[in-house]
């Protein structure tokens, strides 16, 4: 989120960066409401001061007047909340501004391939996707009766293969990077998921757990940095104790809102899926350095797996709300014949501490703390690219190298 002392001093600035994030804003309703909440609350506290010096004098005559004062500002109190309201509604929906860096366009067709490593395979056989490989483990039919559309059951070996694809992600970045392991609560608050930027602009994808009337919303975490991100939310941090790292394996949930038709066969866009989430706290000068090293731990995974990737830089207008630079990391995917996002990963320099209100503290100063957050890696995704990349021609899948002690030391499925 953005400070309203910011906006009104850069105001052009502020215009022009947001429509290069493909948003529009109003920001002359802005402005206006800006100006009415100022004029109020000069007026409320000068009424309040008048009301303070009577206070002091104690005169019964002043009685009247000091009743008549507190009428008047309760009445401009009310009107000052309400103009306050439409404010941080509007800042709200406001994105994070795009680093210089990043480049300027609309959608994904501006986006900037920046790395490609490994070598695409080549079959002498027919290919097979997936779903034709894991039929016998992948049990949509079921999944549909039991909760709906884009759900999937995974048996014997492919259950078994998700959990060790998430237990290898999740070893790799405690043990090589120094992440620290954390098992968050699944279930979130209102509070918590507006910290992160998904609400209130992205609430239609999000699925929310009906209460009991009066009590705080619930929603089901789209992904582990909403936790993840809001564990020092209110919090002032000892800037000796930064960075921090931290990584959770967990299932995600997600309404899809917007997505119908897409990626409807197999398990590529599913409404709960496991996700290996980093995400770090460090001093905002630093995000910048922090985001590489984020992506090139995210990469690791497909390094040690040995799986073909491209890193992509993404354009203002195809970045997330939250993200001031966003690289995404793309996977080869043989039955599509195309790279496919597997991973995101994104500073967000002081974007969700505002809203989070997390601060760090060095010597005497107290700062919002910057954060950063990247996929390592979208388990699902992750299952698809190596089952397609190491396929046989008979259709079992050979199990790499650095995968078999997580599996019982099995060969193939």
């Amino acid at each position: 989120m953005h400070s309203i002392k910011e906006i009104r001093k850069n105001i052009d600035t502020f215009e022009k960066k947001i429509k290069e994030r493909n948003s529009n804003i109003d920001f002359k309703s802005l402005t206006t409401f800006d100006k009415e909440n100022r004029e109020l609350i000069q007026k409320k506290e000068k009424l309040e001061q008048e009301k303070k010096l009577l206070s002091k004098k104690k005169d019964p005559q002043n009685f009247a007047r000091s009743k008549q004062l507190t009428d008047q500002i309760g009445l401009l109190d009310n009107s000052q909340k309400k103009i306050q309201q439409k404010i941080d509604l509007i800042i709200s929906s406001i994105p994070n501004i795009a680093l210089d860096d990043v480049p300027v366009g609309k959608d994904e067709s501006f986006n900037k391939i920046v790395k490609k490593t490994g070598e695409t395979k080549k079959f002498d056989f027919k290919i097979k996707s997936h779903t034709e490989l894991g039929k016998d483990y992948m049990d949509f039919d079921t999944a549909t009766r039991l909760s709906g559309s884009r759900f999937v059951v995974l048996k014997d070996k492919l259950a078994l293969l998700e959990r060790a694809l998430i237990n290898l992600m999740i070893d790799t970045h405690t043990k090589k990077f120094g992440y620290v392991e954390i098992s968050p609560p699944l279930i979130v608050n209102e509070s918590t998921m507006f910290g992160t930027g998904q609400l209130p602009k992205f609430e239609k994808d999000q699925y929310e757990i009906h209460s009991q009337k009066g009590e705080d919303r619930k929603f089901l975490i789209p992904t582990a940095e909403v936790p993840l991100s809001n564990l020092f939310r209110d919090t002032i941090i000892d800037y000796k104790k930064l960075p921090l790292r931290f990584v959770a394996g967990t299932p995600c949930f997600r309404r899809e809102a917007g997505s119908y038709g897409k990626d409807t066969k197999g398990i590529m866009r599913q409404h709960q899926f496991y996700k290996v989430e980093l995400v770090s706290l460090v001093e905002p000068n630093k995000c910048k350095e922090e985001l590489e090293r984020m992506l090139n731990c995210a990469e690791e995974i497909l390094k040690i797996l040995e799986l073909p990737y491209q890193v992509v830089l993404l354009s203002s207008g195809d970045m997330g709300f939250s993200a001031e630079k966003t690289y995404d990391i793309e996977t080869w995917i043989p039955s599509e014949n195309k790279f496919r996002e597997i991973s995101s990963c994104s500073s967000c320099g002081v974007f969700q501490a505002r809203r989070m209100k997390t601060k760090y503290k060095s010597n005497s100063s107290t700062n919002l703390i910057g954060t950063l957050n990247g996929s390592g890696l979208a388990t699902g995704r992750l299952m698809i690219s190596l089952i397609e990349n190491y396929q046989n021609s008979d259709g079992s899948i050979t199990i790499p190298n650095v995968l078999k002690k997580y599996m019982n030391n099995i060969e193939k499925i």
